[in-house]
């Protein structure tokens, strides 16, 4: 893996990734795992294959294949008014029409819903920001907002997989935790993967892109966004045990413990899906295209086409990442999956890290 391992070397001597784990599997079997850079660079503390990472939307695909797996247990179906278990959950059009959100709005962030509320309702936090609110005071103030767009007819990243995560607990009688334990996490032996951190030694400090070099995060950080706005963390929020179990990011993970999830999809579902639950999650679950080449299935975006993707892998492929600085990608045609997480957002993530290391591995494998 000569090609991938230059591009980590690279960042990290260039000072703009400050640290990295990246695992790479090939059928089934880690074929590749680096630690590279510092977990805290004020201390000199090298990252290691076990740091733990704030997952950001790492959450999303686990919380979607929890809702699955109860889809398989034949507890609620995927089709399904989001009322049938929020019953409140009811937000309406600018024309003061009610449609019917489904899961699969959910699922596909074709809801209508957006993801910044801050200036509708400041009490809407997002997920990253801090907030001592839970998820049954947070979702009925969500219901109360005005939808973007009708229910699939257009795609936006949104806090869908929130409301989601209502659902699941609902459906589970406990805590979104609980679930995603239940359902994805203890059958797959993802020990450090959870809505709190195991180790608090283990965990990476956060970095955001600076004029100079990362800058390390306050509590909270506002760091310009490489969308032209401005992204606010609150790193502190992991520990906050009174804040909403957040289904779109709110957990923490491993690169070890995130791979066993992204083989186990690759598997058939392995102990988490059916085989044809699975095939179904991977597939595009929009029928148009988001933008160039790419669609949307129900564990993130979805290649159509690569070329005019301009991306380096084949059509089927599944990715998406993390806003403090992660990448993840399933590729079934090769049986290639991949997750790199970082302590640096938005290099890590967003910029042109991912994608020179995205061209590395296929270099190396392909």
């Amino acid at each position: 893996m000569q090609a991938t391992d230059k591009v980590i070397d690279e960042a990290v001597a260039s000072g703009k990734l400050v640290g990295a784990v990246v695992v790479i599997s090939k059928d089934g079997q880690i074929i590749h795992q680096r630690a590279a850079g510092l977990a805290d660079r004020e201390a000199g503390t090298p990252m290691q294959q076990d740091t733990i990472f704030r997952a950001a939307s790492l959450t999303k695909p686990m919380v979607a294949a929890t809702l699955l797996a109860m889809a398989d247990k034949g507890l609620v179906r995927v089709d399904d008014p989001v009322t049938d278990y929020l019953p409140y959950f009811k937000p309406k059009l600018a024309d003061g029409s009610q449609p019917v959100i489904t899961l699969k709005h959910l699922l596909t962030h074709t809801a209508g819903l957006i993801y910044d509320y801050s200036d509708k309702d400041p009490r809407i936090s997002a997920g990253l920001t801090d907030t001592d609110m839970h998820l049954d005071e947070l979702l009925p103030l969500l219901g109360a907002q005005e939808l973007s767009y009708p229910p699939g007819t257009s795609w936006f990243y949104s806090m869908a997989i929130d409301v989601l995560g209502g659902v699941v607990a609902k459906l589970h009688g406990g805590r979104l935790r609980d679930a995603v334990a239940h359902y994805v996490t203890e059958p797959l032996g993802m020990a450090d993967t959870a809505f709190h951190v195991t180790d608090r030694d283990r965990l990476a400090v956060p970095y955001a892109d600076g004029e100079d070099r990362p800058v390390r995060m306050g509590e909270p950080h506002a760091a310009k966004n490489p969308w032209g706005g401005i992204t606010r963390f609150s790193p502190a929020r992991i520990f906050n045990e009174k804040a909403f179990e957040c289904g779109g990011g709110g957990m923490a993970t491993t690169g070890p413990d995130f791979i066993r999830f992204l083989n186990a999809m690759l598997a058939d579902g392995g102990a988490v899906l059916r085989p044809e639950t699975a095939k179904m999650a991977m597939q595009d679950q929009m029928g148009y295209e988001r933008e160039p080449g790419q669609a949307f299935s129900f564990l993130g975006s979805y290649t159509t086409d690569p070329a005019r993707a301009d991306l380096y892998w084949p059509a089927g492929t599944n990715n998406w990442g993390g806003i403090y600085g992660h990448i993840w990608s399933i590729d079934p045609v090769n049986r290639i999956t991949m997750v790199s997480l970082s302590n640096t957002a938005f290099y890590g993530g967003e910029l042109a890290f991912p994608r020179a290391l995205r061209k590395a591995v296929y270099s190396d494998l392909t």
